[in-house]
């Protein structure tokens, strides 16, 4: 086992494995010279290796990759499907109170790339559930620790949804201002909970790696 996979690897049978994909580090290689990635690093590990879904380069947390070309098919079909569960983690600026949804359609903006923007007029819906915890005093600013489960899967969805809502993402390079980028080093977006079925026996797993933002 290579010591990055050592240092990742959350989960492992024969059909499938989850890693915590580290902050900084693209899913799959980028164009030109960004050529190191998550995917690169597991196929030089084991070149049975298959992707099945991305994170932002930015975001951290739980990826689930497949063993088998069966494997992927399968695990992909259910994100494709919505019978997968995820939940994120995130911290935006402000007093962020309760719990709600946004329904709001997230669509690239090609004046502006890789932005992306909320767009009332677009006609792929983007959902995502929100849940406020108690908020915190951090270098004289609010900030609330949110935990969001997107339903639908468009780009940037949560980043842009969270700044629809009023409260960017801390460390969002993209979309926070400069307040909410001065008080985190990163993005401080992490997929804490994944789960879906086993591709073989069915078996629903159901992995969580809380992120230490404190």
């Amino acid at each position: 086992m290579s010591d990055f996979l050592s240092q990742v690897l959350v989960y492992d049978d024969p059909e499938c494995l989850v890693i915590h994909k580290p902050s900084g580090l693209l899913s799959v290689p980028g164009k030109g010279d960004l050529t190191d990635s998550v995917l690169t690093r597991l196929v030089a590990c084991d070149p049975n290796i298959f992707l099945i879904h991305r994170l932002d380069r930015d975001t951290s947390g739980l990826m689930v990759f497949a063993r088998s070309k069966h494997a992927q098919r399968e695990i992909s079909r259910q994100f494709e499907q919505r019978q997968t569960e995820k939940q994120y983690q995130a911290l935006v600026l402000g007093e962020l109170v309760g719990e709600g949804e946004i329904n709001v359609p997230v669509r690239y903006d090609p004046s502006r790339p890789p932005l992306h923007v909320a767009d009332h007029e677009h006609p792929k819906h983007a959902l995502t559930h929100w849940q406020a915890l108690p908020c915190r005093q951090h270098h004289d600013a609010t900030i609330t620790p949110v935990l969001l489960q997107p339903i639908t899967g468009r780009s940037h969805q949560l980043r842009v949804h969270l700044q629809f809502l009023g409260h960017p993402i801390l460390g969002d390079l993209l979309y926070a201002e400069a307040s909410g980028l001065a008080l985190w080093p990163r993005l401080a977006l992490h997929a804490q909970r994944l789960a879906f079925q086993h591709p073989i026996s069915g078996q629903r797993i159901c992995i969580e790696n809380n992120a230490d933002f404190w």
